[in-house]
């Protein structure tokens, strides 16, 4: 609606405004889901903060620039940069203090029980301390883990984005069977190293790195030998349709 009445005009006040008062910028940005078969229609919506430029109005400016504007991953991260992973973790309810803290558990002639913490503390002072392990809420917990490598970044439609040097079969990301619990990949993805928190389909926050990296494992390149495409749910014997099609022949399920 401010859009359309005076021109623009009262935005274009609203940017002045910003330029002229404000130290530090954020643009407001959603998530496109519909882009992703999970069956949701709201979208994810967060701020960000705008970092660089001399003042508060070449801020304001890089941000109107983006406008409306889809931001893709590539134009941000790039390939071997390490970045900070930011989520939350898989619930797994309410658990004993063996489980949630590792204590060790007690002989099994225990009277009421061997998977506790024998002692809660002493006497005096008469409250338990914070440092004692207690059974509790585990897991669903907001996490941040950093240096993760980024590996490989691929494209929309690249039917060759896991193709290598030393195995040139032209294959794309999803595995045979498609991912368990999710399905097939096809946007743009990421490929880093090690794990990242959460269940299927949970969104993650990606962020530059905050530290300056020295040491040669964060500073090394990668050259990626292999991108194994088998099945997830079975044994995984064949990396394409095509490979799996000239191993066992004619099927007779697929003569009728």
């Amino acid at each position: 609606k401010k859009w359309s009445e005076n021109g623009g005009k009262d935005i274009e006040e609203d940017l002045e405004r910003i330029s002229k008062f404000c130290s530090v910028v954020r643009v407001i940005a959603h998530s496109q889901v519909k882009k992703l078969n999970l069956k949701i229609k709201k979208a994810h919506v967060m701020e960000i903060q705008i970092n660089g430029g001399a003042d508060a109005k070449e801020k304001v400016d890089f941000a109107r620039s983006l406008f409306e504007k889809e931001i893709s991953v590539d134009s941000i991260f790039a390939k071997d940069e390490n970045i900070d992973v930011i989520g939350v973790t898989k619930g797994k309810g309410m658990e004993g203090v063996t489980t949630r803290w590792g204590v060790t558990r007690l002989p099994r002639k225990t009277h009421r029980g061997l998977r506790k913490v024998a002692c809660i503390g002493s006497w005096h002072p008469a409250r338990v301390s914070t440092t004692v392990p207690r059974a509790g809420q585990n897991g669903y917990f907001h996490r941040t883990e950093m240096n993760k490598k980024v590996y490989r970044l691929g494209k929309k439609g690249d039917k060759a984005s896991c193709q290598t040097e030393a195995d040139l079969t032209a294959k794309s990301i999803t595995p045979m069977g498609g991912f368990p619990h999710y399905g097939e990949v096809n946007e743009d993805w990421m490929m880093l190293k090690g794990c990242v928190v959460g269940c299927k389909k949970r969104p993650l926050i990606l962020r530059k790195s905050l530290m300056n990296h020295s040491s040669r494992k964060h500073l090394e390149n990668i050259d990626i030998k292999f991108i194994d495409t088998s099945s997830k749910m079975g044994h995984g014997r064949f990396q394409t349709a095509e490979e799996k099609a000239k191993f066992l022949g004619p099927l007779a399920s697929k003569q009728k």
